[in-house]
């Protein structure tokens, strides 16, 4: 059976600084929910949008749900869709690629040609 990715934009700077530790702890914005936000493939260009509009120096973490273990839980957000969402910090060693997301002249995230699969 093939390993569930799910997806995390934060900045580059933070995810060079979560290397360097080990883990990375989320945003403020993930700190002040108490659960690290992360995305489906179907999810993460729409979420991206939302969440990070504007934003440069973004970095896309895919990131192997299987190596998160029972942390991981699937809620329902907006919509009623489930979103998974990480109660503590992402092991890196659990990231199987960092993407970096630069904005586009119309101001949107460039993701990779055929991404998400």
């Amino acid at each position: 059976m093939s390993d569930t990715m799910v997806y995390h934009c934060c900045p580059a700077e933070a995810w060079r600084a979560a290397r360097a530790q080990g883990v990375y702890s989320g945003s403020p914005d993930d700190r002040r929910d108490g659960f690290i936000h992360f995305s489906n493939h179907a999810q993460v260009r729409t979420s991206t949008a939302i969440h990070r509009a504007g934003q440069a120096g973004l970095v896309l973490l895919v990131v192997s749900a299987d190596k998160l273990g029972p942390a991981l839980k699937w809620e329902p957000s907006r919509g009623g869709q489930l979103f998974p969402h990480l109660y503590g910090p992402l092991p890196v060693d659990a990231v199987i690629e960092a993407i970096d997301l630069p904005l586009g002249s119309d101001g949107e995230h460039q993701f990779p040609d055929g991404f998400p699969p």
